[in-house]
């Protein structure tokens, strides 16, 4: 049971660090919005990073949204779209097996 109980708890650690490097995704979003508003130098190595990085997941939520014009929702439904994974299956996930780890480690 201790061996069954690590790996859940092994399971646990690496969906933290999955959501870890979400919230990173986040921050790299972020980024590329404030880029886009001052319309920085796209040859720059820093901002040619953040556009391939971003780009792919924003080309795909744009084909799939109605033309807004000259608003660009797409990072805010990404926004979304990551707050909600984060909260609602990595958090439940997460909780899920740390306490049946906990449990199968007690014995109980």
């Amino acid at each position: 049971m201790i061996l069954l109980a690590n790996i859940l708890l092994a399971l646990a650690k690496l969906i933290e660090l999955t959501s870890g490097l979400l919230t990173l995704y986040k921050y790299i979003l972020l980024a590329s919005v404030v880029i886009s508003w001052v319309n920085a130098d796209p040859y720059n190595p820093l901002v040619n990073f953040i556009y391939r990085v971003t780009d792919p997941v924003l080309r795909r939520i744009r084909q799939r949204m109605p033309d807004t014009g000259m608003l660009d929702l797409s990072p805010l439904i990404a926004f979304a779209a990551i707050y909600v994974l984060q909260i609602i299956v990595f958090d439940t996930a997460y909780h899920y097996l740390i306490s049946t780890s906990m449990t199968l480690k007690l014995g109980n």
